[in-house]
């Protein structure tokens, strides 16, 4: 009886606890790198591109790209004036969709903030800065928070852009409020478990990333001048590493303000590389995760929103300021290789670098130890405004969102 008696209490107790899931599907992949699995991947192109395969109309306006989980994926649009939440299964056939409030439609209108999946529920923010936690197999919303009215927060110039994090029962975000600058909800509820006033500055537009130590994680986020790591337990903000491109009496709204690309962690360095602030930094970590100390910057490697790849010692992305996708030593800071072109998005799979530029063309690269050449390229005719989304690859499939419009390309070798 008294064995019984346990089970049952313990039964009763994990009816009660929250419940935990794992699985976490995300913004360029596994740890936002921008690194894709898959092998066997075609190393050069017809003259017309690989086989399209799929193509799926009228998902809305908008930039974000698809993220794949087990069985399909998820992606926004911009409809109407209103955020729709699309799932979609492997075969392109969608599941359901769920209108979850109003989107940014100003500049460059459309959804901006790429969802996060974590075991039953889909994490998703409006360009408006709302965030919503949505049931994963049919698309009801468990909860939302309003950025104004819950926190106090204003939209960056160009809308509000982030990516939620996910750590055990916690989702992040960045509210850019006086107060509730920084946060951290308790994902299955939507209740505050931790706020950070900070510097009390708009969001940097930045996705956010989530660096593990052995002693703590950290919540490593932009906002509009500072970079900002905080202790992910309990929200102590731990240091911060300034964007001083511009001198605090030109700072404003669109100068200096957009840190749009996740940074890159290993081994107790980081990386960022943030082309409307420092440009490319290297910082050291202290293993207790308390100080940071800078290495050098380079002006030269300024990806604004294209993201950042890296492969062995060498980094890769578009620059802006001289129109070229460039490489860099990860060690020194010294630029290796440059190719001409325009300001894009990059990801890579297979030892290949996949790269979308703003003009529409869409390019396969090869990489050697820093070294790039151009294999094939072709352009992207379909969709609707600008060429901002990222690729991204699943199963031997490359997609590449254009405005209102998926498409789907075989690049498996046969």
């Amino acid at each position: 009886m008294a064995n019984n008696a346990i089970i049952f209490i313990l039964f009763l107790i994990a009816s009660f606890t929250e419940p935990s899931e794992t699985g976490i599907f995300e913004f360029r992949g596994e740890g936002r790198t921008g690194i894709y699995s898959g092998s066997g991947l075609l190393k050069e192109w017809p003259d017309l591109g690989p086989k399209e395969i799929m193509t799926i109309e009228n998902i809305g306006n908008g930039f974000v790209s698809p993220v794949f989980t087990d069985d399909g994926f998820f992606i926004t649009g911009e409809i109407d004036s209103l955020c729709i939440l699309f799932s979609f299964n492997m075969k392109g056939e969608i599941n359901w969709q769920t209108t979850l409030g109003e989107e940014w439609i100003k500049g460059y209108r459309g959804t901006r903030c790429t969802p996060t999946i974590a075991g039953d529920h889909v994490y998703v923010g409006s360009g408006k800065g709302d965030l919503y936690c949505v049931t994963r197999n049919n698309g009801k919303i468990v909860w939302s928070k309003d950025l104004e009215d819950d926190f106090g927060g204003i939209p960056p110039l160009h809308g509000f852009s982030e990516a939620p994090v996910i750590d055990g029962d916690k989702v992040f975000w960045t509210p850019g409020g006086k107060v509730h600058n920084v946060v951290a909800l308790n994902r299955f509820t939507g209740k505050i478990i931790w706020s950070n006033k900070a510097f009390g500055e708009v969001s940097g537009y930045n996705p956010g990333k989530l660096v593990s130590l052995k002693e703590r994680k950290i919540f490593a986020t932009f906002s509009m001048y500072h970079f900002l790591g905080l202790d992910a337990n309990t929200g102590e903000l731990l240091w911060s590493h300034e964007q001083d491109n511009y001198p605090p009496e030109k700072r404003g709204p669109g100068y200096g303000d957009s840190h749009c690309n996740a940074i890159i962690y290993e081994n107790g360095t980081i990386w960022y590389t943030e082309g409307d602030g420092n440009c490319c930094v290297r910082l050291t970590l202290s293993p207790d995760g308390r100080k940071i100390t800078e290495v050098w910057r380079n002006k030269s490697f300024d990806s604004y929103m294209g993201g950042v790849v890296k492969l062995g010692n060498f980094m890769y992305c578009g620059a802006n300021t001289r129109p070229q996708l460039v490489s860099i030593d990860a060690t020194t800071g010294q630029l290796t290789d440059s190719l001409k072109t325009a300001p894009g998005a990059i990801i890579s799979a297979d030892n290949m670098i996949y790269y979308y530029n703003q003009k529409g063309d869409l390019m396969l690269v090869s990489q050697n130890q820093g070294k790039m050449k151009l294999v094939s390229s072709f352009r992207i005719k379909k969709g609707t405004l600008q060429h901002f989304a990222h690729p991204v690859i699943n199963e031997g499939v490359l997609y590449q969102r254009h405005g209102n419009m998926l498409m789907a390309y075989d690049i498996t070798k046969r």
